[in-house]
């Protein structure tokens, strides 16, 4: 016999001894049967191993697979959240989902505004305290043991007072019932967070729900992707893909890779969401097996959420004691793994990245930053005899437009090495440019911030045309580029093209 300890919602503890060769099938059983519960499909046993603090048990293995020592412990909480709270039959389940979003608030999961926790307290006191007395609650001392918010205050517990004030006729189950139908409404109800990287090395963060999938960046909902979008989920080493379906104006499906920390996060992630998908969106769990290269023969096994509401319950409400203040209990271990978990992903992504790998995430485009040197020569041959030279360049800033959320510093070499690059490449053509008919022949380079009139005076402009007549002289050429970017130090040549054609 192998020593269990599980940590419920409530705080208490409830220690058992089971067969090491149990399977955790038959320990979450025995948890629900010592809670009295019936609708078990939405609960799970967490348990906790190095570097990750919550992993759900897997029911149709062995419990000993997952511990090395004595005794094993878990913690009991709720894996689905019911989008509608409505839906659960017993009033003792909408007690458990209570205490699991009281305890998601307390370890800052479920972020609330200064009104929501205010709400939501009122609820919890009517549910255990009942009615306002006036005679007996003078002043919010005798809310000193309750606990609504990470940070309470005595402003808080003032706004609580007076809203329990209006709360009056309500029995512990409406009241409970109250508090989940606010509670649903936050953004973070029942989302399961995933630390994860997007294509370009950004930290983000994924979340699984009822609804599907989530993508967070810095507490920023920036995409979602439906259940019913969603054609394939699969992971491949510790990467995640989605493949979505073609909109209303596009043909081709799409699939998108996220990147997580390692290998078991990628897997554990796509388990994850093919459950909640198969609990929330199936009426029955698939048997069909059809493994290939990006997937894993693993299918949820459990009942669904159609199947458990079809379920009838034959018996009387249970009765139960109602322990949503907190006041017996100190900080609960699965207030601790949740704070622990939010703490690792804190919608900052991967943990121990690298200076080099924060530059890269920073500036992806570095590495695309064209220099003089890379420029590309081109000859374009013309049908006539006779040529013109034409050398085209485009003036730039120091500081390039906002590229996919972020700015972009140019690197430009010094002015004196621009213009020897650019006479390089100039006599690199020569031969090839050169014409039996070169005194006849009208050369003009096209450069940016010089300009001359038809007299070859130079005027100022913002871009203008420079040439000259008689012999080729490719060093009068970079002298012209020279000039120009002395009188335009941002400048940077992109491009030279080189053309002839005859005089009329």
């Amino acid at each position: 016999m192998a020593a269990v300890q599980v940590f419920l919602l409530d705080g208490e503890t409830y220690e058992l001894n089971i067969d090491r060769k149990a399977k955790g099938e038959e320990l979450f059983n025995k948890v629900c049967e010592h809670l009295n519960l019936v609708e078990r499909d939405y609960f799970g046993l967490i348990y906790e191993e190095k570097g990750d603090p919550r992993n759900w048990l897997e029911l149709d293995k062995r419990v000993s697979k997952f511990f090395k020592a004595e005794p094993w412990k878990l913690s009991f909480e709720v894996k689905f959240y019911p989008p509608d709270p409505t839906q659960l039959q017993e009033d003792i389940t909408r007690y458990q989902l209570c205490l699991q979003v009281r305890n998601d608030i307390l370890s800052e999961k479920l972020a609330c505004s200064f009104a929501t926790h205010a709400m939501l307290g009122s609820y919890l006191v009517q549910s255990e305290l009942g009615d306002f007395n006036s005679d007996e609650y003078t002043d919010p001392s005798y809310l000193k043991d309750f606990r609504f918010s990470p940070n309470q205050t005595p402003e808080l517990e003032a706004k609580v007072m007076e809203l329990h004030k209006i709360h009056k006729g309500q029995t512990p189950s409406e009241a409970e019932l109250h508090y989940l139908e606010n509670a649903k409404k936050l953004a973070m109800y029942g989302v399961d967070l995933h630390p994860a990287k997007d294509s370009e090395g950004v930290n983000i963060t994924i979340g699984v729900c009822s609804t599907g999938l989530l993508v967070y960046n810095d507490k920023l909902r920036i995409n979602r992707f439906a259940w019913p979008k969603i054609l394939k989920i699969a992971y491949k080493r510790n990467y995640f893909y989605v493949k979505i379906r073609p909109g209303e104006y596009e043909q081709y499906e799409q699939t998108i890779g996220f990147k997580l920390p390692s290998h078991r996060a990628a897997k554990k992630l796509w388990r994850v969401s093919v459950e909640h998908h198969t609990f929330f969106r199936l009426t029955s769990p698939d048997a069909t097996v059809k493994p290939g290269i990006l997937s894993s023969n693993f299918r949820y096994s459990r009942r669904t959420q159609y199947q458990t509401k079809q379920i009838p319950i034959d018996r009387e409400q249970p009765s139960f004691e109602r322990t949503l203040s907190s006041r017996k209990i100190p900080v609960t271990r699965s207030l601790d793994l949740s704070r622990r978990s939010i703490k690792n992903s804190n919608f900052r992504g991967l943990p121990n990245e690298s200076d080099e790998e924060k530059e890269n995430r920073e500036h992806p485009t570095d590495r695309e930053t064209k220099s003089p040197d890379k420029s590309s020569l081109s000859d374009k041959k013309s049908k006539s005899k006779a040529g013109r030279l034409k050398m085209e360049g485009r003036a730039k800033t120091a500081t390039r437009p906002k590229m996919e959320g972020r700015a972009k510093t140019v690197k430009r070499p010094k002015m004196e090495e621009r213009a020897k690059m650019a006479t390089r490449k100039i006599r690199r053509k020569e031969a090839e440019v050169s014409s039996p008919h070169s005194n006849a022949i009208e050369r003009r380079s096209s450069i940016s911030s010089t300009s001359s009139d038809d007299s070859g005076t130079p005027i100022d402009d913002d871009r203008g045309t420079y040439y000259t007549t008689g012999a080729i002289s490719y060093q009068a050429l970079a002298e012209a580029i020279q000039e120009a970017t002395a009188m335009n130090p941002d400048m940077q040549v992109e491009k030279i093209e080189i053309q002839q054609e005859s005089l009329p």
